[in-house]
């Protein structure tokens, strides 16, 4: 299940992709326009913005826009960034992985099942794209 950070994340950059060609967006109007918390959407913007997704620009005329062009930004990195890993247990995750407590050396049915899972899941997140959420 998608956390409510990451679904925010997705809301702000949705509208950020709408509005790129207008330049730098207030953080006040994305949060007043898709209905976030401010101080919650000011963490995430920060997020993407260490990540090189996002930039900014103070003082007058400033705000958030796009560093990276939103259709090389794939849904799955957006999840990685703001999420962590797509996996639903840790033993199947691909950039975050652990061996689950509860298994020993040789992993369960569930294991193989859930990478199936994974995979089908990041075929479709890779394929699509930032443009993709915002149509």
């Amino acid at each position: 299940m998608l956390s409510k950070k990451s679904q925010y994340a997705f809301r702000a950059l949705s509208y950020l992709v709408g509005k790129k060609n207008e330049g730098p967006i207030l953080i006040s109007d994305i949060a007043t326009e898709k209905k976030i918390p401010i101080k919650f959407l000011e963490n995430i913007l920060l997020e993407l913005k260490k990540a090189e997704i996002l930039d900014s620009k103070k003082g007058k005329g400033g705000g958030y826009f796009f560093n990276a062009d939103p259709s090389k930004v794939s849904l799955a990195t957006i999840i990685r960034l703001v999420n962590g890993p797509i996996a639903m247990i840790p033993c199947v995750s691909i950039n975050f992985h652990e061996q689950c407590l509860n298994c020993n050396q040789e992993h369960c049915g569930l294991h193989d099942i859930l990478i199936e899972v994974r995979d089908a899941t990041l075929a479709i997140l890779e394929k699509k794209t930032l443009l993709d959420i915002a149509h």
